[in-house]
């Protein structure tokens, strides 16, 4: 199999897209990194698309990083410690997180359908995601000191705003794993279903998301992003604006012509 290979579906104006290495159970390796941040920037400036959803090949959502690249880097560390190796370590993480964190520039809402296992790095792209939907059954966690690293791709970012610091704390400092249901009881993902439902749940969800207006829609995922650190009348300001470019478009025209005709509307994009 190609290194890092993905495949990329299209269900209507839903883009879904697969991590395909079930060998490794899409362990998150550079390369991976690289094809996937390659298809956000495609789907990203495709119109068309007004969701996308991402999960796994064959049992895992992702069982995590790629432990042979840890390898390397840790007999490199522990072989020339301090500078220039320390220096050449966090440049080359901080870049990988990038490809995998990429997801966050998405302008559309992007969902994760956790299937099995979303450990270590494969849970925090997840985290990543505007949206979770897990099987009862899976298994999540963020094993990371478990394996005696720091956490990183964003998970001490993301988890507390998720879960707050109470159970983001539990979950970091002890590595421990949660099935679904846990999950979905603590806010780290939206809800649990059965294993056979994931990816039908998810998919509906993204077609529900791309059944409403696409610049209303991008807006709000706009909105919610930058109200972690806007104050109030800011985020009122922001409002404000949306509404404003809202008034000029086709779509909320036919929004409420729906709405007076009592019928599902027919979004444009315009």
């Amino acid at each position: 199999m190609e290194e890092g290979r993905l495949r990329v579906e299209r269900h209507d104006a839903v883009a879904l897209i697969v991590f395909e290495d079930p060998e490794r159970r899409n362990a998150m390796t550079e390369a991976m990194g690289r094809a996937l941040a390659s298809v956000l920037v495609q789907l990203g400036s495709d119109d068309g698309v007004r969701a996308v959803v991402l999960t796994g090949a064959g049992s895992a959502f992702s069982a995590g990083g790629d432990l042979a690249m840890i390898e390397a880097k840790a007999r490199a560390g522990r072989t020339t410690p301090g500078e220039p190796t320390r220096s050449a370590h966090r440049s080359f993480m901080r870049g990988f997180y990038e490809l995998f964190l990429s997801v966050r520039d998405l302008p559309q809402p992007s969902l994760a359908a956790i299937q099995g296992p979303a450990i270590g790095a494969g849970l925090a792209v997840a985290l990543a995601c505007d949206l979770r939907i897990a099987a009862r059954d899976a298994r999540l966690g963020l094993n990371f000191t478990r394996l005696g690293i720091h956490p990183g791709m964003g998970s001490s970012w993301t988890l507390p705003r998720l879960v707050g610091p109470a159970h983001a704390a539990d979950l970091l400092l002890t590595g421990r794993l949660v099935d679904g249901d846990e999950a979905a009881r603590i806010g780290l993902v939206n809800r649990a279903v059965p294993s056979d439902q994931v990816l039908s749940e998810t998919l509906a969800a993204a077609a529900a998301i791309a059944a409403c207006a696409p610049f209303a829609v991008r807006g709000t995922k706009r909105a919610l992003a930058r109200s972690l650190a806007a104050s109030f009348d800011e985020q009122l300001d922001f409002e404000a604006e949306q509404q404003a470019l809202c008034y000029e478009s086709e779509d909320l025209g036919e929004g409420l012509a729906a709405t007076r005709e009592r019928r599902p509307p027919h979004f444009t994009g315009r």
